[in-house]
Parts: structure tokens; sequence; C-alpha cells
């Protein structure tokens, strides 16, 4: 009596990720030394002033900043 043995197929396929494009793009920050956090915000412009306003009224430097978008994988 044999043992029966796996057998394995290996199909690659090839992908692409892209940015959905009914969706808009959202910037976000945030202090690392207190609990202070940007309004988001679709333009990373507005983002990035009210982190340096938030540095020159604290004096905190230092900022967590996040863009989030939704993306899709197309069928090829």
């Amino acid at each position: 009596m044999t043992a029966a043995r796996a057998r394995a197929a290996y199909r690659y396929v090839l992908h692409r990720i892209t940015e959905h494009p009914d969706t808009d793009i959202t910037y976000e920050a945030e202090c690392l030394w207190c609990d202070w956090a940007a309004e988001p915000s679709t333009g990373s412009a507005s983002v990035d002033v009210e982190c340096m306003s938030h540095t020159g009224r604290s004096g905190h430097k230092s900022f967590r900043r996040v863009r989030t978008e939704a993306c899709r994988i197309p069928e090829s």
C-alpha cells in the first residue's frame, strides 16, 4: 500500500492596485507631544499649516501624518 501524495498547482497572476476614482484622499496629523490633532482635510497644505501653527503656539515639533485613500484592484 502506498501513501497518497498531495500535489499543488501554483498560478501567478499579475495584479495592479490603483486609487479608487470615486473617492478623495484625506490627510490628517496629530501631535506626538500632546492630544492636539489637525482637522482632516482633502488637501495636505492646510494640514501642514495647522501643524506649523501648533508648533508656533506650543513649541511641539513632532507630528504623525496620515494619508488615507481608497483603492481597488481592477480586473485584468
